[in-house]
């Protein structure tokens, strides 16, 4: 049934094993014959069909994939079989790489490559169990935030484990008048540390940070209402795991400022909920959408390859 779609709880559509439901007839790349974007039924999203990185991608191919990219904030590579290597090469295509600041979970060899993953071996998480608590933009705590990441399926529980994405163009565009005006010129502080006690609490393996990780990681300011610098198109750039404060309003103000902001910024009918397929490679845009991890049973096994593109300083 890959072309039914149904409505999950909370009225958030999910598209994955079961409704990918296509808009126009794919287009067809002039080079390779095989490469097919489909748009999503979603108000983001769309899936890429015949991508094959075990031989040098076409330039042609890979400008559709970019203003792919551009168009529809989110891809979905669909069977994806690659090497983490070839995930690190077609991840540099778009800009240099970021390391996360939590190395004990980066892949051994490549340390480009965050493992996500719930699974313990010899007791110890092998990867970042509890990535995407919160709704966020990767990396939006840098001077430099995130341009895009990519995670790739390694392996998947046979239930939960869903990702969801909200359109924060759409989220700026729908904001009534009066609100643009008050946010438009306003600047928030981001701080990866914000909740990071919280998730501590939560998950009692998720590591105490060394004096040299806390310096890279200190708090920065960015724009409420951020401009991309390939599209030019506002978006709303707050989120509730790293945006702790608007600049310059008191404690009270900017709290309940920030509430509503954070409400509006994930409507439901802003997000597109991936449902994850086997070699799924999904690749977004941090400069247009934040993101949320459903979460899966603790006793099923989930197990993810992130690489993170280094952006520009927003404006």
């Amino acid at each position: 049934m890959r072309n039914a779609s149904f409505i999950a709880p909370g009225g958030i559509p999910r598209v994955g094993r079961m409704s990918a439901v296509f808009a126009p007839t794919p287009a067809r790349s002039a080079a390779s014959g095989r490469l097919e974007i489909r748009p999503l039924n979603a108000p983001l999203g769309a899936e890429v069909l015949g991508l094959d990185l075990s031989r040098p991608l076409a330039d042609d191919d890979f400008q559709r994939i970019h203003r792919a990219h551009l168009d529809h904030h989110v891809l979905v590579f669909r069977d994806l079989q690659i090497t983490p290597q070839q995930q690190i090469d077609f991840s540099r295509r778009f800009g240099p790489l970021q390391i996360h600041v939590l190395r004990q979970f980066q892949l051994a060899g490549h340390p480009e490559i965050l493992v996500v993953s719930n699974i313990k071996e010899n007791g110890q998480p092998i990867g970042l169990g509890d990535a995407g608590h919160y709704w966020h933009s990767d990396l939006s705590y840098k001077e430099l935030p995130s341009l895009g990441s990519m995670l790739h399926a390694q392996e998947l529980p046979s239930e939960g484990g869903d990702t969801l994405f909200a359109n924060q163009h759409l989220a700026w565009e729908r904001l009534p008048e009066a609100l643009k005006e008050r946010v438009a010129g306003l600047r928030a502080e981001h701080h990866y540390l914000a909740k990071y006690a919280e998730l501590q609490q939560r998950n009692p393996w998720r590591p105490n940070l060394t004096p040299e990780q806390i310096a890279e990681v200190k708090p920065v300011v960015h724009p409420v209402v951020r401009t991309h610098p390939e599209t030019g198109r506002k978006a709303l750039f707050v989120s509730e795991h790293f945006t702790t404060r608007i600049v310059g309003l008191p404690e009270d103000e900017s709290r309940a400022l920030l509430d509503e902001l954070f409400k509006l910024t994930t409507l439901p009918e802003l997000i597109y909920r991936h449902v994850w397929q086997p070699h799924d490679m999904v690749f977004w845009d941090n400069r247009s959408v934040t993101h949320l991890a459903a979460g899966c049973p603790d006793h099923l096994r989930r197990r993810l390859n992130r690489t993170t593109i280094e952006g520009t300083a927003p404006f």
